[in-house]
């Protein structure tokens, strides 16, 4: 028997990444239409149609798998001789329209992390203010309190999430620090810390200091919320080229069935959790649908930077193809995935 806390799951889901979803190919109709392009369907979910409206010229559908949608734009795949097609719109236009739909992901990610930072009751400072108990003796004589740190191996530090981060993706169990010292900056090199399991195997610094907080003023909410945006874009990129390197292998990720199990576990944990579960999910469908893969935007982006530098088109139809491609390729690692997702569930 299903478990009611699984129906539960697997609503949120549904309704997080309806949302996004919709989000998403809404950044694409807006911009479509101030460009001019006619769009000729706007749909979410695959598959057969269970509903469809029309207004004006474009076709508002809901589809039975609730995964996935398209805003399907005159002269996007095919050729057309329609002046509003969007294959003949300049290039400063298509690529607007291209981007709109990641732009709206991240930017939805954003605006819920601002809500988060404005709700906290103290806003994380960047300088250390006492060690754990669990310091190591070497990070005890390397870093003091009342050290600003301002890099960690080579990457600057924005907000307290930046700190955390740099040594999550740092490899052994030493790091490189800059900070500020008595007004002087000063680096400190190989400063090591406790390892803890990453849940896979293998190993990760743990931060073993606290930081001080700072004054909670609209300009450090804003500044903290929008620094917290762009960590959580570089934690994607981070993961991305960890997997291309062999670090993290196609098992370690997290499919339609793995997310959906962790929204249901960052649900349990209290709505802070789930909403920057949802923030986190924005950022990685804005970040990973701009990579140049075919039939993601970046695919399409690449088209559209390839014709700039010929002067002339691909043929709309090769295009297609290559899309066409894309997809089947998408939806085969989406199944190996997903079967790897209800491995882990079952072990």
């Amino acid at each position: 028997m299903i478990n009611i806390n699984t129906v539960i799951f697997i609503i949120i889901a549904i309704i997080v990444f309806g949302s996004l979803i919709f989000v998403h190919e809404l950044g694409h109709f807006i911009t479509a239409k101030l460009c001019h392009v006619r769009v000729n369907e706007f749909a979410l979910g695959m598959g057969p149609a269970f509903f469809k409206v029309k207004r004006g010229e474009t076709t508002f559908s809901l589809r039975i798998f609730p995964i996935g949608g398209f805003c399907a734009m005159e002269g996007e795949d095919t050729e057309s001789s329609d002046n509003r097609s969007f294959n003949k719109r300049p290039i400063w236009q298509r690529v607007i329209v291209l981007v709109a739909g990641a732009f709206m992901n991240i930017l939805v990610g954003f605006i819920i992390i601002l809500c988060m930072t404005a709700a906290q009751p103290k806003i994380a400072s960047t300088r250390i203010a006492e060690f754990s108990a669990t310091a190591t003796s070497n990070a005890l004589d390397g870093l003091k309190v009342g050290d600003e740190i301002l890099k960690i191996n080579g990457a600057s530090v924005h907000i307290a999430t930046d700190i955390t981060l740099s040594l999550l993706e740092g490899s052994g169990s030493k790091a490189d620090f800059m900070v500020i010292r008595d007004g002087k900056k000063i680096e400190l090199k190989q400063v090591s810390f406790p390892m803890i399991d990453n849940g896979n195997g293998g190993k990760l610094m743990e931060r073993d200091f606290y930081v001080y907080a700072k004054p909670k003023t609209v300009i450090n909410i804003l500044r903290d919320a929008f620094y917290w945006t762009i960590a959580m874009v570089k934690l994607v990129w981070v993961t991305l080229i960890q997997l291309i390197s062999g670090r993290y292998g196609v098992k370690d990720l997290a499919g339609p069935v793995g997310t959906t199990v962790a929204i249901g576990q960052a649900a349990t944990q209290g709505m802070s959790s789930l909403f920057y579960m949802v923030a986190m999910i924005a950022v990685n469908l804005g970040v990973v649908n701009l990579l140049p893969i075919p039939a993601l935007d970046g695919g399409r982006l690449l088209f559209v930077f390839l014709e700039a530098i010929r002067r002339k088109p691909m043929k709309p139809q090769y295009e297609g193809y290559v899309h066409l491609a894309g997809f089947a390729l998408f939806i085969l690692l989406t199944l190996v995935v997903t079967f790897n997702d209800i491995i882990r569930i079952f072990k």
